[in-house]
């Protein structure tokens, strides 16, 4: 018996672009919420992309339920993580359903410059091509 495929989603690695052109940005990675490469800058090698779009899927999860836990609202929403460094910040956003955008940076960079800007690229382009449908869990509808 065969597995019904999926999709292969889309290489959408062209929305880091403007991103990666900010001074102080390294690499900008596009997954799936659950940890698959939808887009990588080109100088991150593969393994190092899918190594970092897992931990950032792990990332995003525990984050949402650490702030679900704080507030005490179930509907509380996830805006942004930020990982502080001594050689630079990771910035993750959800930018589509199912999809996070996540961002490497030096220590002198401008971090709300960066912020700004992955807010226009969600914003412009993240409902229209950071879109990731939901896993196939294998449980009948």
């Amino acid at each position: 018996m065969t597995s019904p495929k999926r999709p292969v989603p889309s290489d959408v690695s062209w929305v880091l672009e403007p991103l990666l052109d900010l001074p102080g940005v390294v690499h900008a990675l596009v997954l799936s919420s659950d940890g698959m490469v939808q887009g990588a800058s080109p100088d991150l090698g593969r393994e190092a992309g899918e190594g970092a779009a897992a931990m950032m899927s792990a990332l995003q999860g525990a984050a949402r339920s650490l702030a679900i836990s704080f507030s005490g609202d179930n509907g509380t929403q996830l805006r942004q993580v930020v990982v502080d460094t001594d050689s630079g910040f990771v910035l993750a956003t959800p930018a589509g359903t199912n999809t996070v955008m996540a961002v490497y940076a030096s220590r002198d960079v401008d971090m709300g410059v960066v912020a700004h800007h992955m807010q226009i690229q969600v914003a412009t382009l993240g409902r229209k091509v950071m879109n990731s449908p939901a896993r196939d869990t294998g449980t009948p509808t």
